[in-house]
Protein backbone atom coordinates (compact mmCIF):
# COMPACT_ATOMS: atom_id res chain seq x y z
CA UNK A 1 0.00 0.00 0.00
CA UNK A 2 3.31 2.51 0.69
CA UNK A 3 3.86 2.09 -2.76
CA UNK A 4 0.55 2.66 -4.62
CA UNK A 5 -0.40 5.50 -2.01
CA UNK A 6 3.17 7.52 -3.05
CA UNK A 7 2.11 6.79 -7.13
CA UNK A 8 -1.32 8.03 -6.00
CA UNK A 9 -0.39 11.31 -4.06
CA UNK A 10 2.46 11.64 -7.21
CA UNK A 11 -0.61 12.35 -9.53
CA UNK A 12 -2.67 14.62 -7.67
CA UNK A 13 -2.08 18.62 -8.49
CA UNK A 14 -2.00 21.25 -5.96
CA UNK A 15 -5.48 21.87 -7.12
CA UNK A 16 -6.62 18.61 -6.19
CA UNK A 17 -7.43 16.97 -9.10
CA UNK A 18 -6.01 14.11 -10.27
CA UNK A 19 -4.21 13.14 -12.82
CA UNK A 20 -5.33 10.33 -15.62
CA UNK A 21 -1.98 9.28 -15.80
CA UNK A 22 1.78 10.55 -15.03
CA UNK A 23 1.90 14.14 -15.57
CA UNK A 24 4.41 13.95 -18.02
CA UNK A 25 2.30 11.97 -20.49
CA UNK A 26 2.21 13.63 -24.45
CA UNK A 27 -1.04 11.75 -24.87
CA UNK A 28 -3.21 14.00 -22.75
CA UNK A 29 -3.45 12.40 -19.63
CA UNK A 30 -1.79 14.59 -17.73
CA UNK A 31 -5.02 16.29 -17.48
CA UNK A 32 -8.10 15.80 -15.22
CA UNK A 33 -11.33 13.94 -15.93
CA UNK A 34 -14.41 13.84 -13.60
CA UNK A 35 -14.96 10.06 -13.86
CA UNK A 36 -11.22 9.03 -13.22
CA UNK A 37 -10.42 10.86 -10.25
CA UNK A 38 -13.92 9.50 -8.79
CA UNK A 39 -12.31 6.12 -9.64
CA UNK A 40 -9.10 7.62 -8.19
CA UNK A 41 -10.15 8.39 -5.27
CA UNK A 42 -11.04 5.09 -4.18
CA UNK A 43 -7.50 4.47 -3.53
CA UNK A 44 -7.26 7.80 -1.07
CA UNK A 45 -10.54 6.20 0.66
CA UNK A 46 -8.85 2.59 0.90
CA UNK A 47 -5.82 3.89 2.34
CA UNK A 48 -7.88 6.16 4.52
CA UNK A 49 -5.90 9.40 3.32
CA UNK A 50 -9.00 11.51 3.79
CA UNK A 51 -6.99 14.93 3.81
CA UNK A 52 -6.21 13.87 0.08
CA UNK A 53 -9.87 12.20 -0.45
CA UNK A 54 -11.31 15.73 0.58
CA UNK A 55 -8.83 17.90 -1.82
CA UNK A 56 -9.70 15.80 -4.79
CA UNK A 57 -14.26 16.26 -3.71
CA UNK A 58 -13.05 19.75 -2.82
CA UNK A 59 -12.31 20.39 -6.47
CA UNK A 60 -14.20 18.69 -7.85
CA UNK A 61 -17.05 20.38 -6.32
CA UNK A 62 -15.50 24.43 -7.10
CA UNK A 63 -14.77 23.05 -10.64
CA UNK A 64 -18.87 22.51 -11.09
CA UNK A 65 -19.32 25.94 -9.27
CA UNK A 66 -16.88 27.07 -12.06
CA UNK A 67 -19.28 26.27 -14.51
CA UNK A 68 -22.71 26.50 -12.82
CA UNK A 69 -23.87 28.54 -15.63
CA UNK A 70 -23.81 25.80 -18.20
CA UNK A 71 -25.30 23.52 -16.09
CA UNK A 72 -28.03 25.37 -15.45
CA UNK A 73 -28.73 26.61 -19.29
CA UNK A 74 -28.89 22.53 -19.81
CA UNK A 75 -31.73 22.14 -16.70
CA UNK A 76 -33.92 24.97 -18.59
CA UNK A 77 -33.48 24.60 -21.78
CA UNK A 78 -32.10 20.55 -22.82
CA UNK A 79 -32.75 20.95 -26.47
CA UNK A 80 -30.84 20.64 -28.71
CA UNK A 81 -29.07 17.78 -26.73
CA UNK A 82 -25.93 19.10 -28.57
CA UNK A 83 -22.30 17.32 -27.13
CA UNK A 84 -20.53 21.12 -26.18
CA UNK A 85 -23.68 21.85 -23.87
CA UNK A 86 -23.44 18.89 -21.64
CA UNK A 87 -21.16 18.84 -18.40
CA UNK A 88 -17.77 18.62 -19.82
CA UNK A 89 -15.77 14.99 -18.99
CA UNK A 90 -12.22 16.22 -18.87
CA UNK A 91 -10.56 19.55 -17.61
CA UNK A 92 -7.21 21.46 -16.82
CA UNK A 93 -6.29 20.14 -13.61
CA UNK A 94 -4.90 23.67 -12.54
CA UNK A 95 -7.68 26.05 -14.02
CA UNK A 96 -10.47 23.90 -14.13
CA UNK A 97 -11.38 25.05 -17.95
CA UNK A 98 -12.63 22.93 -20.27
CA UNK A 99 -10.86 21.06 -23.14
CA UNK A 100 -13.34 22.14 -26.46
CA UNK A 101 -12.01 20.10 -28.95
CA UNK A 102 -14.39 17.85 -30.38
CA UNK A 103 -14.40 14.15 -29.09
CA UNK A 104 -16.77 11.61 -27.01
CA UNK A 105 -18.14 14.24 -24.63
CA UNK A 106 -21.28 13.01 -23.53
CA UNK A 107 -20.60 11.26 -20.49
CA UNK A 108 -23.40 10.77 -18.26
CA UNK A 109 -21.69 8.15 -16.13
CA UNK A 110 -19.30 10.50 -14.85
CA UNK A 111 -21.95 13.22 -13.60
CA UNK A 112 -23.50 9.72 -11.74
CA UNK A 113 -20.41 8.49 -10.39
CA UNK A 114 -20.15 12.02 -8.65
CA UNK A 115 -23.42 11.84 -7.10
CA UNK A 116 -22.44 8.87 -6.20
CA UNK A 117 -19.53 9.29 -3.91
CA UNK A 118 -20.27 12.40 -2.61
CA UNK A 119 -23.87 10.50 -1.15
CA UNK A 120 -21.34 7.42 -0.33
CA UNK A 121 -19.22 9.58 1.43
CA UNK A 122 -21.46 11.49 3.68
CA UNK A 123 -23.42 8.15 4.48
CA UNK A 124 -20.05 7.03 5.99
CA UNK A 125 -19.78 9.93 8.13
CA UNK A 126 -16.98 11.82 5.62
CA UNK A 127 -17.78 15.17 5.54
CA UNK A 128 -17.75 16.49 1.73
CA UNK A 129 -20.01 19.34 1.60
CA UNK A 130 -18.82 22.55 3.18
CA UNK A 131 -22.05 24.60 2.70
CA UNK A 132 -24.72 25.83 1.20
CA UNK A 133 -23.02 26.24 -2.26
CA UNK A 134 -21.97 22.59 -2.26
CA UNK A 135 -25.42 21.58 -1.63
CA UNK A 136 -27.14 23.79 -4.52
CA UNK A 137 -24.97 22.40 -7.08
CA UNK A 138 -25.77 18.66 -6.04
CA UNK A 139 -29.23 19.80 -6.81
CA UNK A 140 -28.45 21.03 -9.85
CA UNK A 141 -26.87 17.87 -11.11
CA UNK A 142 -29.89 15.64 -10.01
CA UNK A 143 -31.61 18.48 -11.85
CA UNK A 144 -29.60 18.05 -14.53
CA UNK A 145 -29.80 14.17 -15.48
CA UNK A 146 -33.91 14.45 -14.86
CA UNK A 147 -33.66 17.26 -17.67
CA UNK A 148 -31.48 15.37 -20.11
CA UNK A 149 -33.84 12.34 -19.49
CA UNK A 150 -30.42 9.83 -18.34
CA UNK A 151 -32.70 6.76 -18.15
CA UNK A 152 -32.96 6.91 -22.23
CA UNK A 153 -30.12 9.33 -23.03
CA UNK A 154 -27.86 8.19 -25.65
CA UNK A 155 -24.81 8.98 -24.67
CA UNK A 156 -20.58 8.28 -25.05
CA UNK A 157 -20.22 5.64 -22.11
CA UNK A 158 -17.39 5.52 -20.35
CA UNK A 159 -14.90 4.55 -22.80
CA UNK A 160 -16.29 7.54 -24.80
CA UNK A 161 -16.99 6.34 -28.73
CA UNK A 162 -19.85 6.39 -30.87
CA UNK A 163 -23.50 7.41 -28.86
CA UNK A 164 -26.15 4.75 -27.61
CA UNK A 165 -27.84 3.95 -24.46
CA UNK A 166 -25.08 2.22 -22.26
CA UNK A 167 -26.33 0.27 -18.97
CA UNK A 168 -22.58 1.49 -17.29
CA UNK A 169 -24.04 4.59 -17.88
CA UNK A 170 -27.57 4.46 -16.81
CA UNK A 171 -26.51 2.52 -13.81
CA UNK A 172 -24.09 5.40 -12.70
CA UNK A 173 -26.60 7.74 -12.82
CA UNK A 174 -28.84 5.43 -11.02
CA UNK A 175 -26.75 4.76 -8.33
CA UNK A 176 -26.02 8.06 -7.69
CA UNK A 177 -29.36 9.75 -7.47
CA UNK A 178 -30.38 6.67 -4.81
CA UNK A 179 -26.86 8.01 -2.74
CA UNK A 180 -28.00 11.18 -2.45
CA UNK A 181 -31.68 11.10 -2.54
CA UNK A 182 -31.70 11.30 2.09
CA UNK A 183 -29.46 14.73 1.16
CA UNK A 184 -31.23 16.38 -1.83
CA UNK A 185 -34.73 16.45 -3.73
CA UNK A 186 -34.85 13.30 -5.73
CA UNK A 187 -37.80 12.31 -7.23
CA UNK A 188 -38.76 8.20 -6.95
CA UNK A 189 -40.36 8.55 -10.69
CA UNK A 190 -36.37 9.43 -11.75
CA UNK A 191 -35.20 6.72 -10.31
CA UNK A 192 -38.12 3.90 -11.20
CA UNK A 193 -37.56 5.05 -14.55
CA UNK A 194 -33.54 4.63 -14.73
CA UNK A 195 -33.87 0.86 -12.88
CA UNK A 196 -36.70 -0.18 -15.53
CA UNK A 197 -34.43 0.90 -17.81
CA UNK A 198 -31.24 -0.81 -16.52
CA UNK A 199 -33.32 -3.94 -16.51
CA UNK A 200 -34.36 -3.79 -20.01
CA UNK A 201 -30.99 -2.95 -21.05
CA UNK A 202 -28.76 -5.93 -19.01
CA UNK A 203 -27.11 -7.72 -19.62
CA UNK A 204 -25.94 -6.12 -22.00
CA UNK A 205 -23.80 -3.00 -21.97
CA UNK A 206 -25.26 -1.38 -25.10
CA UNK A 207 -27.06 -2.48 -28.24
CA UNK A 208 -23.86 -2.94 -30.15
CA UNK A 209 -21.87 -4.90 -27.37
CA UNK A 210 -23.09 -8.14 -25.57
CA UNK A 211 -20.12 -7.89 -22.67
CA UNK A 212 -18.09 -5.00 -21.55
CA UNK A 213 -15.30 -4.52 -18.98
CA UNK A 214 -17.53 -1.30 -17.96
CA UNK A 215 -20.58 -3.55 -17.04
CA UNK A 216 -17.86 -4.57 -13.70
CA UNK A 217 -19.29 -0.53 -12.14
CA UNK A 218 -22.90 -1.72 -11.43
CA UNK A 219 -21.42 -4.26 -9.01
CA UNK A 220 -17.86 -2.20 -7.82
CA UNK A 221 -18.42 0.31 -6.85
CA UNK A 222 -22.11 1.26 -7.34
CA UNK A 223 -23.54 -2.45 -6.34
CA UNK A 224 -27.39 -1.46 -7.98
CA UNK A 225 -27.57 -4.77 -9.84
CA UNK A 226 -29.34 -8.37 -8.82
CA UNK A 227 -26.52 -11.04 -7.55
CA UNK A 228 -28.28 -12.84 -10.62
CA UNK A 229 -27.41 -9.77 -13.16
CA UNK A 230 -24.01 -9.27 -10.96
CA UNK A 231 -23.32 -13.13 -11.76
CA UNK A 232 -24.05 -12.91 -15.69
CA UNK A 233 -21.83 -9.74 -16.15
CA UNK A 234 -19.18 -11.43 -14.88
CA UNK A 235 -19.80 -14.79 -16.69
CA UNK A 236 -19.31 -13.02 -19.61
CA UNK A 237 -16.44 -11.04 -18.83
CA UNK A 238 -14.15 -13.69 -17.57
CA UNK A 239 -15.75 -16.00 -20.45
CA UNK A 240 -14.89 -13.46 -23.30
CA UNK A 241 -12.44 -10.19 -21.97
CA UNK A 242 -9.38 -11.74 -19.75
CA UNK A 243 -6.36 -12.11 -21.39
CA UNK A 244 -3.03 -12.67 -20.31
CA UNK A 245 -2.14 -9.14 -19.04
CA UNK A 246 -5.36 -7.85 -18.57
CA UNK A 247 -8.76 -7.54 -19.54
CA UNK A 248 -9.75 -6.25 -22.76
CA UNK A 249 -12.85 -3.63 -22.54
CA UNK A 250 -14.85 -4.87 -25.55
CA UNK A 251 -14.56 -7.51 -28.73
CA UNK A 252 -13.42 -5.76 -31.14
CA UNK A 253 -11.81 -2.55 -29.44
CA UNK A 254 -9.84 -0.74 -32.16
CA UNK A 255 -8.11 1.35 -29.15
CA UNK A 256 -4.31 0.60 -29.32
CA UNK A 257 -5.13 -2.60 -31.37
CA UNK A 258 -1.96 -3.82 -32.99
CA UNK A 259 -2.95 -5.82 -35.47
CA UNK A 260 -3.47 -9.39 -33.43
CA UNK A 261 -6.31 -8.40 -30.97
CA UNK A 262 -8.05 -5.98 -28.73
CA UNK A 263 -5.16 -3.81 -25.78
CA UNK A 264 -5.12 -5.71 -22.06
CA UNK A 265 -6.37 -3.62 -19.76
CA UNK A 266 -4.80 -4.25 -16.24
CA UNK A 267 -7.03 -2.27 -14.15
CA UNK A 268 -9.81 -5.43 -14.86
CA UNK A 269 -7.23 -7.80 -12.83
CA UNK A 270 -7.55 -5.36 -9.70
CA UNK A 271 -11.57 -4.90 -10.54
CA UNK A 272 -12.22 -8.54 -10.61
CA UNK A 273 -10.24 -8.73 -6.94
CA UNK A 274 -11.94 -6.04 -5.48
CA UNK A 275 -15.29 -7.77 -6.68
CA UNK A 276 -14.19 -11.41 -5.61
CA UNK A 277 -13.37 -10.13 -2.58
CA UNK A 278 -16.57 -8.15 -1.97
CA UNK A 279 -18.55 -11.38 -2.80
CA UNK A 280 -16.59 -13.64 -0.07
CA UNK A 281 -14.50 -16.13 -3.02
CA UNK A 282 -11.54 -16.20 -1.49
CA UNK A 283 -9.65 -18.08 -4.41
CA UNK A 284 -10.69 -15.82 -7.05
CA UNK A 285 -9.80 -12.93 -5.42
CA UNK A 286 -6.08 -13.73 -4.63
CA UNK A 287 -6.17 -15.09 -8.05
CA UNK A 288 -6.73 -11.81 -9.69
CA UNK A 289 -4.73 -9.67 -7.02
CA UNK A 290 -1.62 -12.14 -8.06
CA UNK A 291 -2.75 -11.43 -11.73
CA UNK A 292 -2.87 -7.57 -10.79
CA UNK A 293 0.60 -8.04 -9.46
CA UNK A 294 1.86 -9.49 -12.33
CA UNK A 295 0.78 -7.08 -14.34
CA UNK A 296 2.93 -3.95 -13.15
CA UNK A 297 5.79 -3.06 -14.91
CA UNK A 298 9.42 -2.96 -14.46
CA UNK A 299 8.70 -0.37 -11.86
CA UNK A 300 6.30 -1.74 -9.78
CA UNK A 301 3.38 0.24 -11.99
CA UNK A 302 0.12 -0.88 -13.68
CA UNK A 303 0.05 0.56 -16.84
CA UNK A 304 -3.15 1.36 -18.86
CA UNK A 305 -2.82 -1.31 -21.10
CA UNK A 306 -0.74 -3.98 -22.94
CA UNK A 307 -0.83 -4.20 -26.45
CA UNK A 308 -2.18 -7.30 -27.61
CA UNK A 309 -0.30 -10.75 -26.72
CA UNK A 310 2.72 -8.45 -25.96
CA UNK A 311 4.58 -7.10 -23.17
CA UNK A 312 4.81 -3.85 -24.74
CA UNK A 313 2.69 -1.27 -22.69
CA UNK A 314 1.67 1.79 -23.54
CA UNK A 315 3.00 5.47 -22.61
CA UNK A 316 -0.47 6.23 -19.97
CA UNK A 317 1.83 4.98 -16.87
CA UNK A 318 1.23 4.58 -14.18
CA UNK A 319 -2.65 4.83 -15.07
CA UNK A 320 -4.21 6.42 -11.87
CA UNK A 321 -7.34 4.65 -12.08
CA UNK A 322 -5.61 1.00 -12.27
CA UNK A 323 -3.81 2.01 -9.37
CA UNK A 324 -6.68 2.74 -6.88
CA UNK A 325 -8.40 -0.46 -7.59
CA UNK A 326 -5.35 -2.27 -6.75
CA UNK A 327 -4.91 0.10 -3.39
CA UNK A 328 -8.99 -1.12 -3.04
CA UNK A 329 -7.76 -5.01 -3.81
CA UNK A 330 -4.88 -4.24 -1.64
CA UNK A 331 -6.90 -3.33 1.32
CA UNK A 332 -8.24 -6.60 1.38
Amino acid sequence: MNHTIKILKNLQYPSGLIAAAAKHVRTGYNKAWLRDNIYASLGFEAAQDIGSLKKTYHALLDLLIKHEYKIDWMIKQPYPKLAWRYIHARYDPETFEEFLEEWGNKQNDAVGAILFKIGDLTIKGVDILRDENDVRILQKLVNYLAAIEYWHDADNGMWEENEELHASSIGACLAGLIAVKEIVNVSEGLIAKGREALNNLLPRESATKFVDLALLSLIYPYNIITEKQGKEILKNVETYLLRERGVCRYIGDKYYHNGTGEAEWTMGFAWLAVIYHMLGNKEKYEHYQNAAKQAMNENSELPELYFSQSTKYNENTPLAWATALMMVAEHG
